[in-house]
Formats: structure tokens, C-alpha cells, sequence
């Protein structure tokens, strides 16, 4: 035995009545086997600790983790191990767990076998290694012995109490008891111990698939916090990625088995941190302007709404853009660093005003086979034409030939936009070319300006003009490292900002230059989100697509809603008929809204005839907006939860399953039906 055990074991000796203020013989009645069990070594599990305010909590890792933890405490040098789908590093000897791609404070890791918990206590707490190695040592002795009823004490007061093998009680000395305990049972109440992570009642959590089929970057909008919680992007990607953990095993079930589902990697970008930062000095210089009075309303202001404000001034929406695109292109190098066999594609999530940035990044991205660089240019002018040259125009326009024959009246592009039908007329151009130049001057086709802006009354502010004219503020906007597959917008403004720019349609050829699939999801009730399909048609009046619920049908409240409106039809159109035709019409069946097999149709049938009509190719001809089905307390007082309805999509599993599906179809991977 090591001089360390054997301090230990003169640690513990009988108990005494006097240690003990309960009674010890209903202890004595338990049933018990009369041949002890062998001692067995405790099976140790990971925990790390994770804080937050005043709360402490200690969560396990997953045992696939644990293991890896575990398999590296004999290596001599500091071993790193990768934990939590690599996303963060654990240094072993350190017993600290690092952030990969975020900055974040170290937490403390911990080997656990032994746990406590008070009777008010709602988990149970690893105790420090070094105490659960002495329990341990007595537990040993109690065993191999089978010798009970020893107390184990520590300098610090403790007193541990080993009545039987399932019956281990932790005393705490007065001096260590909160305060504000005043009665005497309440002083001794023990607390109650367990041994091995097998006897507590913890939640594990599975490990994540080392094959990562995609990889998701997802942006915030206004202010550090994401939700009503107050959390950070940080924490409500968390959730948002468990979720889709846990959708894939129900609803991909069959691909992992057939190992052709892996896991979608998603990694938040923080922006706001750069803006509001000490190299700005922006909060510096709103402080000294913000009125002493209401002081949290107006703090609150100065950190959420003013983001606004900062995005449309040139000076911090250049700041803002450069992060976002510098920080997804961190992460994305980072991410194949660590995960060098990826061959997966990318994507992007916007949430609020983050939507918008992307728009506006993804709107200016270059591919290689437009212009070179493609020239940006600022246009006093507010005509609509492109900044080309009047033969790059012809060109584009297959007019060449008559080249020579405007220039010789001297007309260049701004002179040719003033020109009228007979102008052109009278210089001997025929009927179609002419069409084809007014047509062009007015901004109405696709070669000229797939997003048409109305000619505004004020030229005040200096907006850049590409050759898809959107009217962003003139900044440098810079190039992602990749091309995103597709990009998401949650609770998006973006059409509303479109709008507000002067931005009257959406040219139905339009694309983003290096993306091809774009999905405007919101929930009915958020008062930031605006539609962006009536940008695109407006001769349709097209309801949004309804999201299906992720356990497979619509909500029940929905259902009655749309049997009680096709009821009321049916009574309407029939009269004669009507008790059969409506009671016929209220027991129908929903179409199912999410198939059990990959050909079965996944909308219900009065949408099919919708879905076939193309709504531009923003998203490939698809469509594209898509609104989530309000919960039943919801729709009592969509007012009540406006605030809540913009800030839901973090923890909405219906959104994480549209863009599971829309991944996994891409990669040939049919959603299943889960069993209900």
C-alpha cells in the first residue's frame, strides 16, 4: 500500500452513535446480500464545468468523449484531446477545456466517481478528485472487508458515513451550513452520496458522428443577445445544433445506419463584439450623447437598436461587413483545418439584421467568369443604366451594328437613357432594336438591372450601382473563401430594407453571383420579418409555403381551423347537401406533411398547384418564403408574443428540419416519416 493510501486509510475509523444523529437500525433492515460482492474499480466519467451568473453546474461528456479523456491520462506529456465534435480541446494534465473557435473563458474539467446531493439540490455534484479518491479507498476497505458503519473525516469537517454499500450519507459541520439555516434538523441533514456516474440519475449525451456532411455559419442580428434568455449567438447555436442532432436520428435514422448521414457542422459569427469594441470607440462617443434618464431603456438601445442605425452609416457598415465575411473566413479555414477530410459544401444562416448582411455580401460576391474584378462604381446619377461603355452595352445588347451610327451623333449612355422612341426612330434603327434600348434605359431587363430601382427625388446620399443595383451603402464588400450552397434567412427585414432603398421588383432571373439557393423563413407573428416572393411576382397573389411540424403533420389548432373554413365552404356551395358534405369535409384527413417514402409528395394537395408555379430563380426557381406554424397558446394573442416570435428560430426544431431536408436532398438523402 502507497504512503498516500495509507494516510488515507488511518483516515477511517468505527463510527460512533454520537456521529450519527439518525437512527442507524432501519439502516441495519435493508435488504442486503449475505455474501459481499467483490470490490470492483469504479468506472470514472468526464464532467466539465460550465458557469453562468451565480450558477454552477457540471455537465458530463459524452462517453464516447469520456473514454478519449480517459484512454489519454497515462500519456507523460500534456496531451490535447478534441472533444464535443472538435470543437473545443481539452488539455488533460491542466484539467481545462478550451473553446476552438470562439473566445470563451476555460472551464475546469474534472474525472468523476464520486457525487453528492442535498435534499434540495436538484443534481447531483462531482466531488474534487482528490476527495473521491478517498472515498473510494474507504469504500475499498468497506468491501474487501466487509466492514460497515465506518466514518470517514476530512481537516476540512466533513464526515462521510459508509452505512452499507447503498446507503452512503455526507454530514456537514455547523460552521460549514448556510447561515440563514436556523433549526436544528435542518443543520444535520446529511447529504446523500453516490458512487460511479451509473447510480445518478444524469443524461449523457450521444457522441457526435466524426463525419461532418455540412457545414452551416450562422449570423446574429441586433445586440450581444439572441433570445429572451439574454444568451449569447454562442449558446443559441448550441441549441439549435442539438436539435438537429437529435432531428437526424429520427428523421434520418436509416441514412446513419447505412452510414450515409454523418452530422451538419453549425458555428456561430459574432460581429457585434468588433462594432461595439474598443477599436471603434463607438459606445464611447454614444455615451457621451445618451441622457442620463431611463438608463437601462436607453442602454438597451445603445447596444440592440442602434446596429440599425451603425449599418446604414458608411463608416461602421464597412466595419460590420468586413467582420462577418473576415470571421466566416476564419472559421472556414479553421474548420478544414481541423477536419482536413471535409469535402462537404457550405452554407450560411442569417438571423435579423445578420440576414441582411449576408444579402448584401452574397448580392457582390465575384465569380470567375464575370468581369475581372468587377469595376465598382459610384453614379451620381440616379438613371438606372450600367456605368459600361456604349459599346459594352450594344454588345450586351447584340446591337453592335448600330455602334457607328450613334456615335456619330455624338450619344453616350447617359445622353442614349434621355432618348425617346422617335429620337431612335429618326436615326434609322428599326422597331426591335429600339424596343431593346428603351427597354434597357428603363431598367427592365435582365442584361441591365435584375433588381430595378425607382428613380428617387433625392440623390443626398452617394449609393453604389453594380450591374445588379441594389443601392447598398458605398463600401468595399468582401470576397467569402468559398461559394455558399444555400443561404437561410430567419425573421429577415431584408425586403423591407429593399424597399426602403428604392428597390421596387426583383427581376425574376436575378441570382446571387456564387450562391443558388436563398430561404426566407419566419414565424407569422414576427413583427421584423418581411416576405420577399411578392418582390418577385406581384401578378400572383401566392400564400407563403407552410412549414410542416417536425412530428409529421400540421398542429392540431391549425388542422380544426383550416376543417372548420372548408366546412363553412362546403355549406356555402351546397345546400342541399350540406350535413353530409360538410361532416365529409370536417373528418378529412391532412395530407401528411412530412412523406414516409422519398416520392411521396411532402405539401399538401392545395398547395401542389402553387409550388409548380417558379418564383423567380432566387432559390432555383423553388420558393421562397417560408413561414413556421404558430404554436396553440400563440394564436390567442400574437401581439403578447411578437418579441418571442422573432427570437424563436434558435430552438425551433421545424426550422433545423427544412434546413436538414434541403441538405440532405442535395446529397440524395430521402427524410423518413418518424414513427409517431
Amino acid at each position: 500500500v502507497s504512503c498516500g493510501k495509507r494516510r488515507r486509510q488511518e483516515m477511517v475509523s468505527p463510527v460512533v452513535d454520537e456521529a450519527s444523529p439518525s437512527s442507524t437500525s432501519s439502516f441495519e433492515m435493508l435488504d442486503m446480500d449475505s455474501v459481499p460482492p467483490p470490490y470492483q474499480v469504479v468506472k470514472p466519467h468526464w464532467f466539465f464545468c460550465r458557469r453562468a451568473d451565480d450558477n454552477t453546474s457540471w455537465l458530463p461528456f459524452s462517453r464516447e468523449d469520456s473514454e478519449k479523456l480517459e484512454n489519454a491520462l497515462g500519456e507523460k506529456e500534456d496531451v490535447v484531446v478534441a472533444v464535443d465534435g472538435e470543437r473545443y480541446d481539452v488539455r488533460v494534465k491542466e484539467r481545462r477545456r478550451y473553446a476552438v473557435y470562439w473566445d470563451q473563458a476555460p472551464s475546469e474539467v474534472r474525472r468523476c466517481t464520486w457525487f453528492y446531493k442535498g435534499d434540495k439540490d436538484t443534481k447531483f455534484m462531482p466531488y474534487t478528485e482528490d476527495f473521491s479518491n478517498n472515498l473510494e479507498d474507504a469504500y475499498m476497505i468497506a468491501v474487501t472487508l466487509d466492514e460497515w458503519k465506518r466514518k470517514l473525516e476530512f481537516p476540512s469537517g466533513e464526515t462521510v458515513i459508509l452505512h452499507n454499500p447503498k446507503l452512503i450519507m455526507q454530514y456537514q459541520p455547523i460552521g460549514l451550513q448556510d447561515e440563514w439555516v436556523s433549526s436544528p434538523s435542518e443543520q444535520t441533514r446529511p447529504r446523500t452520496v453516490k458512487r460511479g456516474v451509473d447510480n445518478i440519475s444524469v443524461e449523457i449525451p450521444d457522441g457526435e458522428s466524426e463525419k461532418v456532411d455540412h457545414l452551416v455559419f450562422m449570423v446574429h442580428g441586433i445586440g450581444p443577445a439572441c433570445d429572451l434568455r439574454f444568451r449569447s449567438i454562442i449558446q443559441c447555436v448550441n441549441d439549435f445544433r442539438s436539435a438537429s442532432l437529435s432531428l437526424l436520428g429520427t428523421h434520418y435514422k436509416r441514412g446513419q445506419e447505412d452510414g450515409k448521414v454523418g452530422r451538419v457542422e453549425f458555428l456561430p459569427v459574432n460581429w457585434h463584439n468588433a462594432l461595439h469594441g474598443d477599436a471603434t470607440g463607438v459606445d464611447e462617443d454614444i455615451q457621451r450623447i445618451t441622457l442620463p434618464s431611463i438608463s437601462r431603456l436607453r442602454q438597451f438601445t445603445n447596444d440592440t437598436l442602434l446596429d440599425l442605425f451603425f449599418y446604414n452609416s458608411p463608416t461602421y457598415c464597412q466595419t460590420i461587413v468586413d467582420t462577418v465575411a473576415s470571421e466566416v473566413n476564419r472559421l472556414h479555414a479553421l474548420f478544414k483545418q481541423r477536419h482536413p477530410e471535409f469535402t462537404g459544401a457550405v452554407s450560411v444562416v442569417g438571423h435579423s439584421l445578420g440576414s441582411l448582411i449576408l444579402f448584401d455580401l452574397l448580392t457582390n460576391q465575384k465569380t470567375g467568369s464575370r468581369e475581372s474584378n468587377r469595376e465598382r462604381v459610384t453614379c451620381d446619377d440616379p438613371c438606372p443604366l450600367s456605368c459600361d461603355s456604349l459599346e459594352q452595352t450594344l454588345i450586351r445588347l447584340g446591337l453592335q451594328e448600330y455602334l457607328a451610327t450613334l456615335q456619330r451623333e455624338n450619344l453616350d449612355l447617359e445622353s442614349l437613357a434621355l432618348c425617346q422612341e422617335s429620337d431612335l426612330k429618326d436615326l434609322g434603327i428599326p422597331l426591335g432594336p429600339r424596343k431593346k434600348i428603351l427597354d434597357y434605359s428603363s431598367g427592365s431587363t435582365p442584361q441591365q438591372a435584375q433588381l430595378h430601382r425607382v428613380q428617387s427625388v433625392t440623390s443626398a446620399v452617394d449609393y453604389e450601382y453594380f450591374d445588379v443595383g441594389i443601392g447598398q451603402v458605398s463600401i468595399n464588400y468582401p470576397q467569402l473563401a468559398f461559394q455558399p450552397q444555400t443561404f437561410f434567412a430567419f425573421g429577415s427585414p431584408i425586403g423591407m430594407f429593399l424597399t426602403v432603398r428604392g428597390l421596387k421588383h426583383i427581376d425574376p432571373n436575378y441570382t446571387f453571383p456564387t450562391c443558388k439557393s436563398f430561404y426566407n423563413i419566419y414565424h407569422p407573428y414576427d413583427p421584423v420579418a418581411y416576405r420577399i416572393e411578392p418582390m418577385i411576382v406581384s401578378e400572383v397573389d401566392l400564400e407563403p409555403m407552410l412549414i410542416p411540424h417536425h412530428k409529421g403533420r400540421k398542429r392540431m389548432h391549425l388542422e380544426l381551423k383550416d376543417s372548420l373554413a372548408r366546412m363553412s365552404m362546403d355549406l356555402k356551395n351546397n345546400v342541399l347537401g350540406s350535413l353530409r358534405t360538410a361532416w365529409q369535409s370536417f373528418a378529412r384527413l391532412p395530407v401528411a406533411a412530412l412523406p414516409p417514402e422519398p416520392e411521396s409528395s411532402s405539401v399538401p394537395a392545395e398547395e401542389t398547384e402553387e409550388r409548380e408555379i417558379k418564383v423567380g430563380m432566387l432559390n432555383g426557381g423553388r420558393r421562397i418564403d417560408y413561414v413556421l406554424q404558430e404554436k396553440p397558446i400563440e394564436s390567442f394573442n400574437e401581439y403578447l408574443f411578437a418579441i418571442q416570435s422573432h427570437l424563436c428560430y434558435w430552438e425551433s426544431e421545424d426550422t433545423a428540419l427544412l434546413l436538414l431536408k434541403e441538405i440532405y436532398d442535395k446529397l440524395g438523402v430521402a427524410l423518413e416519416q418518424p414513427q409517431q
